[in-house]
């Protein structure tokens, strides 16, 4: 019997408040817009964030998955000489070692010119790094061995220097000097904030004369395969140890997983702090909500006065402005969340910006609009509860 009163009860309120937003319409939805805007906001920032995160993932995976590399950040005290390339070599899992040095060039074909990073790299290269070749060759150990002036260009750098030309076989000019066109690779895009595609490769004994840089930077190492990435790892720690002790401040050896552990890391922070930031509008919103009711108590202090004269328990009043609260935020939820998917949607279809949807943010949200209204919504409710029906029935 109590049960059927408590659900008649709970009935009764959800029509009487579905009424008194029907009545006040531009009102309610003004009420509604704070949590409208609130979660429509954690939405799309969320979504933004989580498909940057998904994007820098992508990208670091296309580097390959079993590849290690070893960057020296204080070259004074750590020389990568051909012995240390020698000794990665004969590691055991590691199938190929690709040792690069770096600079930057003017090159010139013509009145067509550019700065590109010019990459000092060996035949390996192209493998270890997986790269792939729209025309012509890659480099050879012989034009390595004879310091041939001969260079791949990356598919940017092409454009740019061979405009509506073909540049297979026809020379740039670096530095003033010579160099023939052998290969151009295929679009790799931009990753990790650096263009794959405007660079020029070339001879590693080639590119130390013309950037006049000899000094190994970094080296890229191919594991034989992703199983056994640990022990190369470690294989190639080791290797740097004893080469180089006590000097482990100033070189680091790591893999993709370390890397697509820090960036997930810090998308992960991004993503939370967009989020928070959306949820404090949404909280904001709450605010909107308990002023709204504030007021509509004070209008409606006569009608609370007859509906405690006829019977109305303290239970039932709070009930009706709490759930009213509810049904408020609840709408202006369901709209936040239809208004967030829209926005997301055309973001990902007129920019540039990977979207990754989450459903379990899209609910939380949703569930955390309705909390709000709860929440921002007794004290009102429970104000209207406390009125005396005598001094409500004499309100004017």
């Amino acid at each position: 019997m109590k049960t059927e009163v408590i659900g008649l009860n709970l009935s009764e309120s959800m029509k009487m408040a579905i009424r008194s937003i029907k009545t006040n319409k531009v009102r309610a939805f003004l009420t509604m817009l704070g949590i409208i805007i609130g979660v429509a906001s954690v939405i799309v920032l969320v979504s933004i964030g989580q498909g940057s995160s998904q994007s820098v993932q992508d990208e670091i995976n296309s580097l390959g998955t079993n590849l290690i590399t070893v960057s020296v950040t204080d070259t004074d005290s750590v020389e990568l000489t051909d012995d240390t390339i020698e000794q990665f070599k004969e590691l055991s899992g590691i199938s190929e070692v690709a040792p690069v040095v770096t600079g930057r060039v003017y090159a010139k074909n013509g009145e067509a010119t550019a700065q590109v990073s010019m990459t000092g790299a060996t035949s390996s290269y192209l493998s270890v790094r997986d790269l792939e070749l729209s025309q012509g060759r890659f480099l050879t150990d012989m034009e390595t061995e004879l310091r041939s002036k001969v260079v791949v260009l990356g598919s940017d750098t092409a454009t740019t220097l061979f405009e509506n030309q073909k540049p297979l076989d026809q020379n740039v000019l670096i530095g003033g000097v010579s160099y023939r066109v052998i290969g151009v690779l295929k679009s790799v895009g931009t990753s990790m904030g650096s263009s794959g595609d405007d660079v020029i490769i070339a001879p590693i004994t080639t590119a130390e004369r013309a950037t006049g840089s000899t000094t190994i930077g970094t080296v890229y190492l191919k594991a034989e395969n992703e199983n056994i990435m640990d022990r190369a790892m470690y294989q190639v720690q080791g290797a740097m140890t004893t080469s180089f002790p006590e000097q482990s401040d100033n070189y680091s050896v790591s893999n993709q997983e370390d890397l697509m552990d820090t960036m997930s890391s810090v998308s992960d922070t991004f993503t939370l702090m967009l989020g928070g930031i959306a949820s404090i509008s949404l909280l904001v919103g709450g605010i909107g909500i308990m002023n709204i009711m504030l007021v509509s108590v004070s209008e409606r202090t006569k009608e609370i006065g007859i509906r405690k004269a006829i019977g109305a328990n303290r239970k039932s009043i709070l009930l009706q402005f709490l759930i009213e609260a509810m049904v408020l935020s609840c709408f202006g939820g369901l709209l936040g969340v239809g208004i967030g998917l829209g926005i997301a949607k055309l973001i990902s279809a007129f920019s540039s910006l990977t979207i990754s949807y989450s459903w379990s943010v899209t609910l939380f949200a949703f569930l955390f609009s309705i909390l709000i209204g709860i929440m921002f919504g007794v004290f009102p409710a429970n104000k209207a509860s406390k009125l005396n029906p005598i001094q409500a029935l004499r309100h004017e």
